[in-house]
This record gives structure tokens, sequence and C-alpha cells, in this order.
């Protein structure tokens, strides 16, 4: 039993429920639920693909840092023996092969093209691109704006028009990876700021396409919850950048994704969506208090 909750902490529950927020945020957008003539079916599908992707992703992370966080995170599951590194290796691969099939079962092209860019992706940051200054945001944020796409792309067609849509969440994570650098040590003032300023311009990206939508008067309830969620923590950390704070930041930014979520389907003009989305939020925050949200 030790060993199954080890495995289950490496996939970081938490933040796999946000993962599927952004799912359901893409479908919003596509437009297929106007229609909804294939049911919940491939929804479902590429809720499960994306629970694979970002699980099998945040895994390799502990595998790769393993002698990193032997140091840093002894209390983690591998350094600290609960499982071993190659079970945790297996484990990776499993899930990243179950999210490039799950995504497969709605469509090869272009969404088991999404998935496995998704895959490559996480992997390469999590052995190469975390340790680099300028890529390792971008990199990061790429996981995560292709996994916005994986969700559009259940209407192959939008993705035409609404791909670079994947560009916003790029700039929301690239800032989270920039803040998260300081969790451990503490960070500078200066990279807090700059987060600030791109949270700013990734709630003025859903703002505008509110406006554009009509649906700015529905929309501005879940961007002030979304805002607020994130910039609470992030002035505290700015005050005082300890280790703690800049912990706590994160995780808040991390979480607050399902009210970014929410904020999109409604901007779609999906609201009864959106709210749906936001039922997440309690279950991601009840999962945080058992599991790390990093």
């Amino acid at each position: 039993m030790k060993q199954i909750i080890g495995l289950l902490r490496l996939t970081r529950p938490a933040n796999i429920v946000t993962a599927v927020a952004d799912i359901l945020a893409g479908v919003a957008i596509s437009g297929y639920l106007a229609g909804f003539t294939y049911g919940a079916t491939p929804i479902i599908w590429l809720s499960l693909a994306t629970m694979g992707l970002y699980g099998g992703g945040v895994v390799f992370n502990d595998v790769f840092d393993a002698e990193l966080d032997a140091v840093e995170r002894p209390e983690r599951p591998i350094p600290s023996g609960v499982v071993s590194r190659f079970m945790a290796a297996m484990l990776g691969m499993v899930l990243l092969g179950i999210g490039i099939l799950a995504a497969g079962k709605v469509n090869w092209m272009p969404s088991g093209v999404i998935a496995a860019a998704i895959a490559f992706s996480s992997v390469v940051y999590d052995k190469w691109g975390k340790h680099q200054l300028i890529f390792g945001p971008i990199n990061m944020g790429l996981c995560r704006g292709l996994n916005l796409t994986l969700g559009i792309s259940i209407v192959p067609g939008v993705l035409d028009t609404y791909w670079w849509l994947g560009i916003v969440p790029v700039i929301y994570i690239a800032a989270i990876t920039m803040v998260s650098r300081g969790e451990v040590h503490g960070g500078s003032k200066l990279t807090l700021y700059n987060a600030l300023v791109l949270y700013a311009v990734v709630i003025s990206a859903v703002l505008w396409f509110s406006i554009e939508n009509n649906t700015f008067y529905l929309t501005l309830p879940f961007v002030l919850a979304f805002g607020g969620m994130i910039a609470l923590p992030l002035f505290k950390a700015i005050a005082d950048p300890i280790g703690k704070n800049i912990g706590k930041a994160v995780k808040a930014g991390v979480i607050a994704l399902i009210l970014m979520n929410a904020a999109w389907a409604s901007a779609f003009g999906v609201t009864y969506f959106a709210l749906g989305i936001v039922l997440l939020l309690p279950l991601s925050l009840l999962l945080a208090k058992a599991f790390a949200v990093t």
C-alpha cells in the first residue's frame, strides 16, 4: 500500500485535475458543445489522454531529478526509497503511452499527434529544458499550450482558426515556472514582478475575447476569481520572497488554472460549462492537501 501511495504521489493528482480543465476549456472553445452530436465519449477520451500525459510528464520529472531531490526534497517517493527509480520510469512510460492512445481514439490527426508532441515536450523539459534559463519556462508552457489545443482538436477544423490560443497558456505557465525556481531557496523580486506582468497579459487576453464575443459580464466574475487567487499569494511573495511564500504562489498559480479555463469557456459563450469546470476546483484543493503541488 505504501508503494502504491508513493506512485500516486509521483503523478501530482491535484495538478492532473487542472490538466483536465484545460481539455474542457478547449472543448468549449471548439464549439463542439453547440452540436454535441457525438456525445460525451470524445470528451472522456481526451480527459483520459491528458491525465496520462500530465501524470507521465511529472513522474519523469522526479525520475530525472532523483539525485537533486535526495538533497533538496528527500521526502519525495524516489529519494526516500518508497518507489524505485526504475519503477517510476515504467509508470511514466505507461502513462504517456495511455495518453497518446486515448487521444488517438478521438482522431489520430490532429489529436494523436498533439498528444505525442505533449509527451515529447514534457520529457524534454524534465531532462533538459528545466535547466535552461529562458527556454525552460517556454518549454513548460508549451506543454500546457498544446494541452489546450488538444481539447480544441475535438473539432479538428477549428484548430485552423484557434490554434494560436495555445500561446496564452504558454505565457501563463512560463510565468509560474519562472516563479517556481525560488521554491527551495527563495527568489528575486524582479522575477516575481515579471510574472505579475505576464499574469496581466493573460487576464487581458481572456477579457479581450469576452468583449469580442459579447460575453464580458458573464466572464468577468470568473476572471476576478482567477485574478484574486493568483495575485494575493504573489503579492505576499513579492513582499517577502522566501521559499515558503513562493511555494504558495506557485501552488495557487497551478490550481487557479481551473478558474482560468472556466473563464475561457465563459468567454466563448458556454457559461454553464464554465460553472462545471469550476466544480473541479474543490476537488483539486482537496487533493492538494494530500499531495504536493509543484
